[in-house]
């Protein structure tokens, strides 16, 4: 069973069509981009991510993802590439 907040359902659809903004650091790039991940159950395999996450049921290391979801995450990965961000 998913556990998702209302607040973060609204954050995801108000960021999910949003280009990275500037002032999003890389914590919050990595953070929304695996967010994504989190609420479709993914199995997170880094301590990090584990902690993160934890709160949410995971079933798989292959989530079935959105065709928006996919378009989003490939976003923030180029941003972090952009930025040379290092979270994880």
């Amino acid at each position: 069973m998913k556990k998702v907040s209302l607040v973060a359902c609204v954050g995801i659809v108000m960021t999910a069509t949003a280009a990275p903004a500037a002032a999003q650091s890389c914590w919050e790039l990595w953070y929304e981009r695996n967010h994504i991940y989190a609420v479709n159950g993914f199995c997170f395999s880094t301590d990090l991510g584990k902690r993160t996450f934890s709160e949410f049921d995971c079933w798989t290391k292959n989530p079935d993802l959105t065709r928006a979801e996919k378009a989003r995450i490939d976003v923030i990965r180029a941003e972090e590439k952009r930025r040379s961000c290092k979270v994880n």
